[in-house]
């Protein structure tokens, strides 16, 4: 019995009329993203045509080389493997990783507002990637960065940090939960700025990358984040309908068969995961988490099963295009990415506020 009322709690969650076509439209965020890509490569400083990009692809895969009936010049081919798509795909990875984190805090906490950023993860990944630099233990140990390890330590220790300061009884008040969470984002900020006033040397090129930046990711930066990014999202995926019942209130999902305690240590884990590594290599990144789970959820389906995935190709998508912009807004230079998200996440996270408080008024 106690099976057959999960399912169907599960059922009316699931937004029949939003989530009815969600494969197709999985597959065109997919196709957005592709292009997307493609834009990110082909525009900049030097723009780059689809069809040298496409080219270019094509003669470096085997068997379709032979499709390849014009040259390319090795500027181009340079620029387009080299730079240009490591960085797409690192900030496709950051982005997705972000917004997978974001729909779990959000899941979890069963709050909009809440994200890595807000409640101090980030921050906690910062300072845990800095201060390998500054031990001199940013090193590589079989082919992966130790630098992930260190962030992945910093943002679980926050976040449980967080979670401990902001529990009162049983309960975790989110409006005690996100100033905490605040509070220990600018506590560990000011330790990270002191860092670059202490080592300068050490942080020569990583000031831009505190507020945001893919401007020196390379292909190694790809490849040490990406299990950490993939482990974590399949893993906070896994309890996706457990988040579905805890929706409905912790006393309820728990009578409906959910180890809310081991969840909540489990979401946590995986999340500082994916987390920590996209903080190690895109930076203080702001909002993503924020916007896109609950862009996603209006748009598509609160079904954390549809909602999980089309806010990880969501937030890719979204990335991407912001670094690009980032790069072309005042060409040749470029901006921050995190300032970017930030002038579309501050808006909207007030947004948020304010309808939350309408709410809690009525």
């Amino acid at each position: 019995m106690l099976n057959n009322l999960k399912s169907i709690i599960v059922k009316k969650l699931n937004s029949p009329q939003k989530a009815k076509n969600w494969r197709f439209i999985a597959l065109g965020l997919f196709g957005l993203l592709i292009c997307s890509i493609i834009f990110s490569i082909g525009v900049g400083y030097v723009n780059i045509p689809v069809s040298n990009i496409l080219g270019v692809f094509l003669a470096n895969i085997p068997g379709l080389n032979r499709l390849v009936d014009f040259p390319v010049s090795p500027l181009e081919t340079a620029l387009i493997l080299q730079v240009r798509f490591p960085r797409a795909l690192c900030a496709a990875l950051v982005g997705a990783g972000l917004a997978i984190a974001g729909a779990a805090y959000q899941g979890l906490f069963r709050n909009p507002m809440a994200d890595p950023y807000t409640i101090g993860a980030s921050s906690g990944a910062a300072l845990g990637a800095t201060t390998s630099v500054i031990l001199g233990a940013s090193i590589t140990v079989l082919g992966i960065n130790t630098m992930p390890l260190f962030a992945f330590v910093g943002c679980l220790l926050t976040v449980f940090g967080v979670y401990a300061l902001s529990r009162v009884g049983n309960k975790v008040p989110v409006q005690t939960l996100l100033l905490s969470g605040i509070a220990v984002s600018i506590l560990f900020g000011a330790i990270v700025n002191a860092y670059h006033s202490l080592f300068p040397d050490q942080f020569r090129q990583t000031s831009f990358w505190l507020m945001g930046s893919f401007s020196y990711t390379e292909w190694s930066d790809f490849w040490n984040a990406l299990l950490f990014i993939v482990v974590g999202s399949v893993v906070i995926y896994m309890f996706s309908r457990d988040l579905n019942l805890l929706a409905l209130g912790e006393s309820e999902s728990t009578h409906l068969g959910v180890d809310l305690e081991r969840l909540k240590k489990i979401l946590l884990v995986a999340s500082a995961f994916v987390t920590a590594a996209a903080v190690s290599i895109g930076g203080l990144i702001a909002f993503v988490g924020l916007i896109i789970p609950h862009l996603a959820r209006l748009l598509f389906s609160p079904d954390h099963r549809i909602l999980i995935i089309a806010s990880a190709l969501m937030g890719a998508t979204f990335l991407v295009l912001c670094d690009t912009l980032a790069r072309i807004v005042i060409a040749p230079s470029e901006l921050p990415v995190g300032v970017i998200t930030a002038v579309c996440g501050g808006p909207f996270f007030l947004y948020l506020m304010r309808r939350k408080k309408k709410v809690d008024a009525s």
